[in-house]
């Protein structure tokens, strides 16, 4: 993987991965559009330079982790149903999901719920004061509907939110809460890659994914903010009509070019 496509990547991190359209579908579908040879290496590239944007939003809120424990028990029973299945299908998802056609698939299928959700959710009020108050029934509620994120195309973010908009949070709780539990499921997910992998990886592909996770990071500071704004503004609509016509441009571009499955 050579510094411009670790840039790309890196780009495409920061930017999609707290909005509910994949980061890791859309990494997928660039290693194919760059044609990057190092398969298993951008695998892991792109798990871990999920660390640069998860420590941009503990930079950016980190004040909510200061005001008392509460939160952490409720992000530690909305991870663990994550950390178990995924802890468990870890080698399987890897082999034989990451591929364009399973993106492709889950973002078409992804932006119809998302289009749903978003009339269902318009005016849909809270039924909490802020976010730490959700119920503990709550939060396993919005981990086992995180496990569907598994599926790479699916979105984290995406199901996150949705889990936490049925769950019984308004639109903009469920997406500070999918920020929040970002951090734990990602740093594990991250962590468990280097670890399963750290005797494939060499010190040039250390100095690559620091750059990517550092771009990452600055990259994700203004999406997360920018997503906000345009969710009040506007809603999830939009973002479920993106994931849409992506999926079937790509999915055409894969059929017709002839793209094999990552193996």
């Amino acid at each position: 993987m050579t510094y411009f496509q670790a840039f790309i990547i890196a780009v495409i991190e920061g930017l999609t991965e707290f909005l509910p359209v994949s980061s890791t579908g859309h990494m997928i579908l660039a290693d194919s559009l760059l044609k990057i040879r190092d398969e298993e290496f951008a695998k892991t590239f792109e798990i871990v330079i999920q660390l640069g944007a998860i420590m941009a939003v503990l930079f950016m809120y980190i004040k909510r982790f200061l005001v008392g424990i509460n939160i952490y028990a409720k992000l530690l029973v909305a991870f663990l149903p994550t950390g178990i299945i995924g802890l468990l299908a870890y080698k399987t998802i890897k082999h034989y999901l990451f591929n364009p056609y399973t993106v492709s698939i889950a973002l078409i299928v992804g932006g119809v719920v998302l289009i749903m959700l978003d009339k269902w959710s318009e005016r849909k009020s809270s039924k909490y004061k802020n976010v730490e108050d959700i119920s503990f029934g709550g939060a396993i509620k919005i981990g086992l509907i995180q496990c569907l994120s598994m599926i790479p195309g699916v979105s984290r973010a995406a199901a996150t939110i949705f889990g936490g908009v049925f769950s019984g949070f308004d639109r903009k709780q469920a997406a500070e809460f999918s920020f929040l539990l970002a951090i734990p499921t990602m740093f594990a997910a991250s962590g468990y890659d280097l670890l399963k992998e750290k005797d494939n990886i060499h010190s040039d592909d250390i100095k690559i994914m620091l750059f990517g996770g550092l771009v990452a990071f600055v990259v994700a500071i203004f999406a997360v903010k920018g997503f906000i704004a345009f969710l009040n503004r506007y809603g999830f609509k939009h973002f479920g009509w993106y994931r849409i016509v992506l999926g079937i441009a790509f999915l055409c571009y894969a059929l017709y070019s002839g793209l094999e499955i990552r193996d």
